[in-house]
């Protein structure tokens, strides 16, 4: 599900998304903690978290984006020895009652078409 690499980054469809179009934006230093990157790697990360962001909004044309990190497994990170950035597009009346009834998520668009979209917009950035 890689989108887009960098020398030092990548970004991935997230498996599991919020939203279509979640995207995370990894390091390719295996660490979890930002002060264990260097300089050219943060740099790098965060260009890459700056592109995909474009990428998104490009694509989905979303209200709004939520970016963020969890470090740690009790901050709610799912890959606690890997740090990442999550970046999900949203719109407004994008939430329902699915997943407070049901447990449930619906999901507009299959991650191959997530893909697809997102692949082309890195390549027309």
């Amino acid at each position: 599900m890689v989108v887009h690499r960098s020398a030092r980054s990548f970004a991935v469809l997230n498996r599991y998304p919020y939203n279509s179009g979640h995207l995370m934006v990894i390091p390719r230093a295996h660490v979890a903690d930002l002060d264990l990157l260097g300089a050219e790697e943060l740099h790098d990360l965060h260009e890459e978290l700056r592109l995909a962001s474009r990428v998104l909004r490009a694509t989905y044309q979303p209200e709004g984006l939520n970016i963020g990190m969890n470090l740690g497994r009790v901050a709610g990170a799912g890959i606690a020895d890997h740090l990442h950035y999550h970046l999900v597009p949203r719109w407004n009346g994008d939430t329902n009652f699915m997943p407070v009834l049901a447990d449930t998520r619906v999901m507009i668009e299959h991650l191959d078409g997530a893909w697809q979209r997102l692949r082309a917009g890195f390549e027309r950035a």
